[in-house]
Parts: C-alpha cells; sequence; structure tokens
C-alpha cells in the first residue's frame, strides 16, 4: 500500500481521535514502525505527555545538533524523567560527518540550510531508516506555511502524524497547567521557538512564535519538514 492510500486509511479510521487514542491507534497501527520526534521546545512537553499516556515506551527521537541550548539538554532530562518516558533515542551528527562538512563548526554563519543539512536532517534520516511513520509537534498556528496542515500526511513512502495540528495556543496553555508540566527554562526570557544557540532569537511580543529562528533570512523551517502547507495551496 502507497502513503497515500495509508493516509486515506488511516483518517478513516483514526480520523476523529486525538491526544493519547490517537498516538496509541498509530503506535498499534504501525507495529512499533513508528517514533515521536521531539525537539524538547517550549512546547514539547504536552506532545510528549500524550505519547507517555498512550505508551511510556512510545519511541521518541531527539536530534542533538551539537549547537543546542545546555538548557534543552537539561530540559530534556527534566521532561524524560517527569514524564516515564522509556526508549529516547539521541542522534546526531558523526564526527566523519562534521569532519567533512563544518569542521571548523562555523557552516551557520555561511549558509543556514548546510548547517541544517549537515546536523539535523541527515542525522534523522538515519534515525527513521526502517519506520514507517513518524509523529511531529507541528501546529497550523506557528507559521503561515503550516496553516492547512492536516493529521495525517504522505511524505516519500512514509507517513508523517501531526496529533497537534488543529490545537491553538490556548489549548496548549490549558493542557500545560492541567497536567502540571514544566516549561522550558528560556521561553520566559522571549524565547517562543528554540533550536540552535546560533539561529535562535527572541520574539517580539505578538509576532510570529517562529520569527525567531534564523531571523533577519528568508528561511522558516530547518529542513526536516520542507513541504508547503500553508494558505496559498
Amino acid at each position: 500500500m502507497d502513503a497515500a492510500t495509508r493516509v486515506e486509511e488511516l483518517t478513516a479510521l483514526h480520523g476523529t481521535l486525538e491526544g493519547a487514542p490517537l498516538l496509541a491507534a498509530v503506535h498499534r497501527a504501525f507495529g512499533g514502525r513508528v517514533a515521536l520526534v521531539s525537539s524538547f521546545g517550549t512546547e514539547s512537553a504536552v506532545l510528549l505527555a500524550l505519547a507517555a499516556e498512550a505508551t511510556p515506551d512510545f519511541p521518541v527521537i531527539f536530534v542533538n545538533t551539537g549547537k543546542l541550548f545546555g538548557e534543552t539538554l537539561r530540559y530534556r532530562d527534566q521532561l524524560v524523567t517527569t514524564l516515564g518516558l522509556t526508549d529516547v533515542r539521541e542522534v546526531g551528527p558523526t564526527e566523519d560527518d562534521l569532519a567533512a562538512g563544518d569542521p571548523k563548526g562555523m557552516l551557520f554563519t555561511q549558509n543556514y540550510d548546510a548547517c541544517c543539512h549537515l546536523r539535523k536532517t541527515v542525522p534523522l534520516d538515519r534515525a527513521l531508516v526502517g519506520l514507517d511513520a513518524w509523529v511531529t509537534g507541528r501546529k497550523r498556528f506557528q507559521a503561515a506555511t503550516r496553516a492547512a496542515l492536516p493529521l495525517f500526511e504522505a511524505e516519500g513512502e512514509r507517513i508523517k502524524i501531526n496529533p497537534l495540528a488543529a490545537w491553538d495556543k490556548d489549548r496548549l496553555e490549558t493542557e500545560f497547567t492541567r497536567r502540571g508540566l514544566p516549561r522550558h527554562p528560556l521561553e520566559a526570557d522571549g524565547y517562543l521557538s528554540i533550536g540552535c544557540f546560533t539561529c535562535t532569537e527572541r520574539v517580539a511580543p505578538g509576532a510570529d512564535p517562529r520569527s525567531g529562528r534564523w531571523a533577519g533570512s528568508a528561511k522558516t523551517e530547518c529542513g526536516i519538514h520542507m513541504t508547503t502547507i500553508g494558505t496559498a495551496r
């Protein structure tokens, strides 16, 4: 069955589910050949909590680019312990990758896209080998490029699942409060979307939450999510 047909099937079977029941259903549907990819950023705790509620051993992939904030790494450890996650897989660029593509560690100053590809896309592609689907934390309200985000989408031969696509900021905040989830320590300082420390800035009040990523450039995605699914389509 090709990915587009599988999307239709998943939508028919599980399109009305949400939260932990949805994640439990897709975990069963893919027989474990599915993982949740998390940045452990400002909004990540809600989706991780839902996955832990579905099953504590829901596989979680965390891409450590080697240039993440120390606060993000400590927050990851806090959430893993707090939520009881038992299968968190850290991946990142290999020594050979860096020696060939960024030996001085300064590629981000020359080419954002090349740096993201080397440090994030390539490691994730390796981690996804053998998986039929992956879960993302993307939401429609985050950016114009995500405004028409579906629950299930086909990308190549894999399925991407976006359980929080229809959630707005208020609903996320309510869930944080209801569950007593810890916040990313940089959020209170104005960092609303957090990637590498080299390319993340504070967000101005009322601005697009992702405007602090690669500020001053036309870049809006790291390269993992490149399909345009905004209102223009």
